[in-house]
């Protein structure tokens, strides 16, 4: 799943490249299917009284906020009204997830063969990993966390705290499945591969970026 990032010459610091990560499906996943709603649901009714239409979307591929903003909308909830209680559906938020995975109901285990590769990019002195992923970034952090998968995460990552566009370094290379979040590798020194980790999805034999298949 590694990908070389540049052919030019490079040395000292310059040399050094960042791998930016997708986390569910490509890093972590949860042991049973659906879970998400079970602790998401939860957390909206606390925050907002009502979890909408959340039990009825397809959420792959969305935003932990674009997710909550869809819910809603249907209940009159906007955009808005979700930014200025970011901070309670963020504690709300990781509380359930923590409590569901204590409880047993959830449980988050790395992909096989992720840690292995995220073990060969730290041993590399060129290569860094950092993580890209429409998560809110304490539910990121927790998922790596529960995973075993923290410690190749110390850099600074993007997440999907606010609704737009994730921006991200130069010389940095995304591995994911998840189209819709990576806006990465349209710069010079960027580079963008997709790791397929749905062989269920026709649409992948023709997208862009490349795909490398794990």
């Amino acid at each position: 799943m590694i990908t070389m990032l540049s052919n030019s010459p490079t040395n000292n610091h310059s040399s050094l490249r960042v791998l930016l990560w997708d986390l569910d499906g490509t890093l972590v996943r949860g042991k049973r299917f659906g879970t998400f709603k079970d602790y998401t649901a939860p957390m909206l009714e606390s925050v907002f009284g009502t979890a909408g239409c959340l039990r009825e979307m397809v959420v792959s591929g969305m935003t932990d906020l674009q997710i909550v903003e869809e819910a809603l909308r249907g209940e009159g909830i906007t955009r808005e009204h979700i930014s200025l209680r970011k901070d309670e559906l963020r504690r709300c938020y990781l509380e359930e997830m923590k409590r569901a995975v204590g409880s047993g109901a959830h449980a988050i285990e790395p992909i096989p063969g992720g840690r292995e590769v995220l073990q060969a990019v730290d041993e590399h002195p060129r290569y860094r990993s950092a993580l890209l992923t429409g998560n809110i970034e304490p539910a990121a952090h927790f998922k790596v966390e529960v995973a075993g998968l923290a410690e190749f995460f110390t850099l600074p990552g993007a997440f999907g705290d606010e609704p737009g566009q994730l921006g991200g370094p130069q010389h940095a290379a995304v591995h994911g499945d998840e189209f819709g979040t990576p806006q990465l590798g349209d710069e010079p020194g960027e580079h963008r591969a997709v790791a397929l980790t749905d062989r269920s999805d026709p649409d992948l034999r023709l997208a862009h970026p490349p795909i490398m298949r794990p």
